[in-house]
């Protein structure tokens, strides 16, 4: 299903009708401020698998991430010190997956891992789902390296085409972009960036 939602002014019916494939345990494509993200609600443990299994990954390795509606319940699954929210204030809404050390209450499928990836994108439409959701979403990119087709991964339409038979919704929300997030590891003494992206991280 390919659904037209408009990142200004998110209509909430739309919103709800998405939140409600995400509370069934379904898999959605979004919007973000960077590449289109595939996603799903983090505690559907059925559901993450499903993505793991379409990008061949094993989720308690892999180095998912979540997106959050702000910054107000990142302590709910990371640990978070004072320098490092200072410097997510900073930077979020925007372009940024910051590496934090997760807590023992990251979804049972990751509590292997030491380190939770965190999103909070500046896109009206996937914030307003994780609102509508009340936790956060799972994130991966839509995008793989070995592809060459560009345009599957910024047109929406073309993205349903593909995804139709992956995910339950494909959210026509614009034209998205190639570059991806700038990811900033936050677990050591100082901030490191281990990938510049889209953004400029502001210390």
């Amino acid at each position: 299903m390919l659904i037209r939602i408009y990142p200004e002014n998110p209509n909430e019916r739309e919103i709800e009708k998405v939140v409600q494939f995400l509370r069934d345990g379904g898999l959605i494509v979004y919007p973000t401020d960077t590449i289109y993200g595939l996603g799903c609600d983090i505690f559907n443990t059925r559901a993450v698998e499903k993505i793991c299994r379409y990008k061949n990954i094993d989720p308690r390795k892999a180095n998912l991430s979540f997106i959050c509606y702000d910054l107000s319940n990142i302590s709910e699954y990371a640990k978070v010190d004072n320098n490092t929210f200072k410097l997510m204030k900073k930077n979020l809404p925007g372009p940024f997956t910051f590496i934090l050390n997760g807590n023992s209450n990251l979804p049972k499928l990751f509590r292997n891992k030491k380190t939770v990836g965190i999103r909070v994108p500046d896109n009206n439409i996937i914030r307003e789902l994780v609102r509508g959701l009340g936790n956060p979403i799972l994130s991966t990119s839509v995008r793989d390296d070995d592809d060459e087709i560009q345009e599957y991964f910024t047109d929406p339409e073309l993205i349903h085409e593909r995804y139709e038979n992956i995910a339950d919704v494909v959210i026509n929300g614009g034209f998205g972009t190639l570059d991806p997030s700038t990811v900033v590891d936050c677990t050591g003494d100082e901030p490191v960036i281990v990938r510049q992206g889209k953004g400029e991280l502001i210390l």
